[in-house]
């Protein structure tokens, strides 16, 4: 599992999960219950998320394709919608993921194989 990092140095989630098949983005993280701390899911390309059928908040950074951080929706909860103008990646983190690593709009994201 790669890890994602900002390019300036902080840690934004260990275990991360790339999504980038239409089937691995549509299943998303439909059926599961939590998120561990240091985990994260990837998804690419995609500008709009739902939370239907969700049973958790998640924190969502929005990149576009260079990964340069457009959008952070913290505390994102089930039953909702979000999107992202000009996005092309939505990077679902567990809720707090956001203030943890520092992450800000204008930063780089950068995935570690």
């Amino acid at each position: 599992m790669p890890r994602i990092r900002l390019e300036r140095g902080p840690v934004v989630c260990e275990q991360g999960v790339l999504a980038t098949t239409a089937w691995t983005r549509s299943k998303g993280l439909l059926g599961r219950s939590s998120m561990a701390e240091d985990e994260g899911l990837w998804i690419q390309p995609t500008s709009s998320i739902h939370m239907w059928f969700m049973r958790f908040a998640i924190d969502v950074v929005w990149a576009a394709d260079d990964g340069r951080v457009l959008k952070l929706v913290e505390g994102f909860k089930p039953w909702r919608m979000s999107f992202c103008r000009g996005a092309k990646v939505a990077l679902e983190l567990p809720v707090g993921a956001i203030a943890r690593s520092g992450v800000a709009v204008g930063d780089y994201l950068v995935i570690e194989r």
